[in-house]
């Protein structure tokens, strides 16, 4: 039986839109780094994500590319109906296991692969005094915020709950955003307002598919990094500016990107504080607000929504770590949590090659192994 101290991440709440999510605990996007050529599941795939988020309120389908010239490494797609029936497998998956699920959708921009973007030039808001990406055309722009319209669109008829716009970690949408990246003077740049209008007319663009389907059960949420090193980096005084910017519209949920939840703010804001509780105290219950980071153990998870920062707890290393997580947590084993990769049991966390090699090198972006830790840490976001 599972200890009453854990029911309340298994409270629901209902979204904006009036969707019921089950419960506190969100898959959070898990890049994987395996997909056939033109974004298919793979059986390592299908072997990874088989059974493993049983008991989740919302699975994140991690980042999935919306054209062609974006793709930055293997991942799914939401391009043309080609990609219909593996966005239909990924719904699947996800609601037999009783998950809500909401698709990612993505764009590399300045930091896609040459190899992978199928013949298409790297696009940016600023090309690269290198010349390996050129500065975006306004109808370029105009086109990508379709694209992102078409991937909602083929997530909606693949039977997703939702779509999840990524406006983090430094890819195309984040690059818009932060003066560091874009330089532009005209409707899509020059100014801090004007910085936004891509985000914000992504957002329109979806909203029209909602209703061309008459589907305001259809979830729309945009996830953010709200900090950047650097001298023009983005602030959290300018994060506030994009959250009261998103809100404007008829989002149903804001979901930050964290490697650590209770990183504090760095500037533009009281470094004191925490990022999640400077950010969720600015939303004031707006809609709900997902926070991440280094959430391990079920009294990790706990203590992290017991702050009071977030309506629910996104999770992705544990996932990673234990296949069959929230099990342990309801049926009150959850002292068998794991928090270490285990090289001696190495197939039962049943991870993709590329995962296995990420392990093996000791990056941060995957849990460390017990034998060999972490050796390269991730600060920029």
């Amino acid at each position: 039986m599972m200890n009453p101290k854990y029911a309340p991440l298994f409270e629901p709440y209902v979204l904006n839109n009036g969707v019921e999510i089950k419960n506190r605990l969100t898959v959070a996007p898990l890049t994987i780094y395996d997909s056939g050529e033109n974004g298919e599941m793979t059986e390592a795939g299908r072997r990874f994500w088989k059974d493993r988020f049983e008991g989740f309120g919302l699975y994140i389908m991690p980042f999935t590319n919306v054209h062609p010239s974006g793709i930055g490494f293997e991942s799914p797609q939401a391009i043309s109906d080609d990609d219909l029936p593996t966005l239909i497998e990924y719904a699947d998956i996800a609601h037999k296991q009783g998950a809500k699920a909401v698709v990612q959708i993505a764009h590399s921009g300045i930091r896609a692969d040459k190899s992978m973007t199928k013949g298409y030039d790297v696009i940016a808001p600023t090309g690269d005094i290198s010349g390996y990406a050129r500065t975006m055309t306004d109808s370029e722009v105009h086109e990508l915020i379709a694209s992102f319209a078409n991937a909602a669109e083929l997530s909606l008829r693949a039977g997703f709950d939702g779509v999840e716009i990524h406006g983090a970690n430094g890819w195309l949408i984040q690059q818009f955003v932060s003066a560091a990246t874009n330089y532009r003077t005209d409707h899509w740049g020059g100014t801090l307002e004007k910085r936004f209008n891509f985000s914000l007319e992504i957002i329109d663009a979806i909203d029209k598919v909602r209703l061309k389907y008459n589907r305001p059960d259809f979830i729309i949420g945009y996830r953010f990094s709200p900090e950047e090193p650097g001298e023009n980096g983005i602030t959290m005084k300018e994060t506030l500016a994009l959250v009261d910017a998103l809100l404007t519209k008829p989002l149903q949920y804001l979901h930050i990107s964290l490697w650590d939840f209770y990183k504090k703010a760095r500037r533009g804001a009281d470094t004191n504080l925490t990022r999640m509780q400077v950010i969720h105290e600015h939303i004031n219950g707006r809609v709900p607000f997902y926070g991440a980071g280094n959430l391990y153990t079920a009294d990790d998870m706990l203590a992290a929504y017991q702050t009071g920062w977030a309506e629910s707890v996104a999770i992705g290393k544990s996932v990673m770590l234990n296949p069959n997580l929230v099990e342990l947590i309801e049926t009150g084993r959850e002292d068998e949590i794991e928090t270490t990769f285990d090289w001696d049991k190495a197939d039962y966390y049943r991870y993709t090659p590329a995962m296995l090699q990420g392990t093996m090198v000791g990056t941060d972006f995957y849990p460390p192994s017990k034998q060999n830790g972490v050796r390269y840490k991730t600060e920029r976001f």
